[in-house]
């Protein structure tokens, strides 16, 4: 599967890969041809042959937690392209308790509202716990990657390690009260029956969202 939405500073390709329905991310910026990469969890020899295709020079890795599905191919990228890694600084060192990070990491922690410059593309921070203590999403124009927070009609699990229901209720409540209907979510996962929605339609269809447990 693979989609893709552009706009006049950027293009956004959706890509799914991996046995667990991962949607990995690559955004490129139109005037400088850099791009990042979202949670790349799966199959690096695909994401590597898209940017090719695209003409683009991956210079940065946006991770929006640190399981294993969505960093399983950080290494092997990080050998070829020697990206800047970008997480939230609450989820390094929950990273660090449950897994060695892989060498060769140029990383750059974040906390709530930072902003990462993709050539001429911002890239808004926001943190949202709840699935790990660092969980973000990241929001460009009117897209929004949520990552393992918010899936269509679901939300990530908060019985794993560092998972928190209450800062998960939190996160919800937030995002729904303050991000614009119109903005469109692609979430880390195809867990749904669509595999983007927008808030407006989450607001009403998801239970989540309704009755924020």
């Amino acid at each position: 599967m693979m989609t893709v939405y552009e706009t006049d500073a950027f293009s956004l390709h959706t890509q799914e890969l991996g046995p667990m329905e991962n949607f990995v991310y690559l955004i490129q910026d139109h005037a400088t041809g850099r791009a990042a990469v979202v949670d790349p969890g799966w199959e690096p020899e695909k994401i590597l042959a898209l940017a090719q295709k695209l003409g683009a020079t991956i210079s940065d890795i946006l991770l929006t937690h640190s399981h294993f599905d969505h960093v399983g191919a950080l290494a092997p990228l990080l050998e070829e392209t020697h990206a800047r890694v970008h997480l939230h600084k609450n989820e390094i060192d929950f990273w660090k308790k449950y897994a060695e990070l892989p060498e060769k990491m140029v990383f750059a922690l974040h906390q709530e509202g930072d902003v990462v410059h993709l050539g001429e593309t911002p890239i808004t921070v926001l943190h949202t716990p709840g699935h790990t203590p660092g969980s973000v999403c990241y929001r460009l124009a009117s897209h929004l990657l949520t990552g393992d927070t918010l899936f269509v009609v679901g939300c990530g699990r908060c019985d794993l390690p560092g998972g928190d229901p209450n800062e998960m209720r939190r996160t919800l409540r937030r995002l729904g009260a303050e991000l614009p209907g119109e903005t469109i979510v692609h979430p880390g996962h195809f867990y749904g029956p669509t595999p983007v929605s927008t808030m407006a339609e989450q607001m009403i269809q998801n239970p989540s969202m309704r009755f924020p447990f």
